[in-house]
């Protein structure tokens, strides 16, 4: 026992077979594999063997120092995670260095950017070698942040990375927030461009974007377009100008036009083979009665083409309702679909979260006890479920239709399958991340990686 080594509940640890001089851990007896903070994980083979690349940020709450790795890859197994999610990690062996010792270890590599620590030490890298004082931090000695600076000052380790605006509305966001903490984190530098106060110089040779103050934004990479719907029609003329100055977009001003026009959109999905709640539209309200019967009666919904977020959506119980919400509708020359309403549902319905032709995150949403849902998301709760192979190809086949690169696809199970609801090409992060535990804001930073062809290499 006296030849073990006493740490404490956080150390600092070396990894010097993949180039990591100093990393924080948790010491975690309860935990039995060992992980460590890694993205961009990518396998390949080398010389006939089965590796995999990946890059590391040692640093908590720093997204410009990274470690970019390879590893022969030893495992790949299914962890549960504390929360009790279950994750396929790629698992790696190497040296772990700790006080004057060095011994080798498995690591799993997994996204651990919500977690407070880039890496996790578990009990298996721990037997027969270490004893833990959890009352107790930093036995080993600590690394400051000037000495961390001087380690990690390397030009092999920083690169500079892509200029991609955020172009929304107001920049204290979940979702927005979040973008541009992943964009920085992976190395990027970011903008946030509230649309309001950027404006345009429309000119056959020097054709521009100015923000406020008068800085021109023609030397971007990428537009992250993230539009609220009182916006769209500005919005989307800024999101044009951008593309006519060859700026990626990653959704263009085209899809997202489309997919904010709720017939169009519906019309062009039907046109794709993709099956939605039986709608109708109609001008005269001398055409309600017939309206009504052509969508299978009351109980209806009814929505307002310009409405957003739910709002201007009512369910009307009864055909005397219905009538009545129709033609009030009317009178005001309100532009309205009438639509069938999914009884077998009870309150719920899917989002999945569509990025580059691949679902990448799905949660269900289910009302609060009491609360009306009408063929649409208005709150309640969130959680983690796996969607059918049959809705994930309506979900990408949606977004594809609609010219999406990024999208929340809505849809709801119904005793005819599942139907479609709604296109979002600007959906909200917080939900899905927050159920899935999936840093989805990485993922769209990665698909601009990926369609301007760049690389940390």
């Amino acid at each position: 026992m006296n030849d073990k080594i006493i740490v404490g509940s956080e150390e600092w640890v070396k990894l010097p077979k993949i180039n990591v001089p100093a990393i924080k851990v948790r010491v975690d007896s309860g935990a039995k594999t060992s992980a460590l903070h890694a993205v961009n994980i990518e396998p390949f083979i080398k010389e006939g063997e089965h590796w995999v690349r990946y890059d590391v940020y040692p640093v908590q709450a720093n997204g410009k120092t990274v470690v970019h790795c390879e590893s022969p890859i030893a495992d790949k197994r299914i962890i549960k995670s504390s929360t009790g999610t279950k994750e396929s990690r790629y698992v790696i062996k190497t040296l772990l260095h700790i006080s004057d010792d060095v011994w080798e270890i498995e690591l799993t590599l997994t996204n651990r950017d919500s977690m407070g620590y880039r890496m996790l030490l578990g009990r298996e890298a721990m037997n027969g070698r270490i004893l833990v004082d959890p009352e107790s931090s930093f036995l080993l000695g600590t690394v400051e942040d000037s000495e961390l600076s001087q380690l990690y000052k390397s030009k092999d380790i920083e690169k500079k990375g892509l200029k991609i605006g955020l172009l929304a509305s107001n920049p204290d966001l979940y979702s927005n927030k979040r973008i541009i903490e992943a964009g920085e984190r992976l190395g990027h530098e970011m903008i946030f461009l509230n649309i309001a106060q950027c404006y345009m110089k429309l000119d056959a040779k020097t054709p521009e974007i100015h923000f406020r103050g008068g800085k021109i934004l023609n030397d971007l990479d990428a537009v992250i377009p993230r539009i609220r719907p009182s916006m769209t029609f500005y919005g989307c003329a800024l999101t044009r100008q951008f593309e006519a100055l060859n700026i990626f977009c990653l959704n263009s001003a085209a899809a997202i036009t489309q997919s904010r026009d709720k017939l169009y959109s519906l019309q062009l999905l039907l046109n794709n083979g993709i099956n939605i709640p039986t709608t109708g539209f109609a001008n005269s309200p001398l055409d309600t009665s017939d309206l009504i019967k052509m969508v299978g009666g009351s109980p209806l919904i009814v929505k307002l083409l310009e409405g957003t977020q739910g709002k201007g959506v009512v369910l009307a119980e009864t055909k005397k309702a219905a009538e009545s919400v129709i033609n009030a509708f009317k009178s005001l020359k309100a532009n309205i679909l009438v639509q069938e309403f999914i009884k077998e549902a009870s309150g719920k319905d899917l989002r999945l979260f569509v990025i580059d032709g691949k679902v990448v995150a799905a949660i269900q949403r289910e009302a609060l006890p009491g609360e009306f849902r009408a063929n649409i998301h208005l709150g309640g709760t969130a959680s983690i479920i796996k969607p059918t192979i049959d809705e994930k190809k309506i979900a990408v086949k949606a977004a594809k239709a609609m010219g999406l690169k990024v999208a929340g696809v809505d849809i709801i199970r119904s005793s005819k399958g599942p139907l479609l609801l709604e296109v979002n090409s600007s959906p909200g992060l917080e939900g899905i991340e927050t159920a899935t535990e999936k840093d989805v804001a990485s993922l769209m930073i990665n698909a601009i990686e990926k369609s301007l062809k760049w690389s940390k290499k």
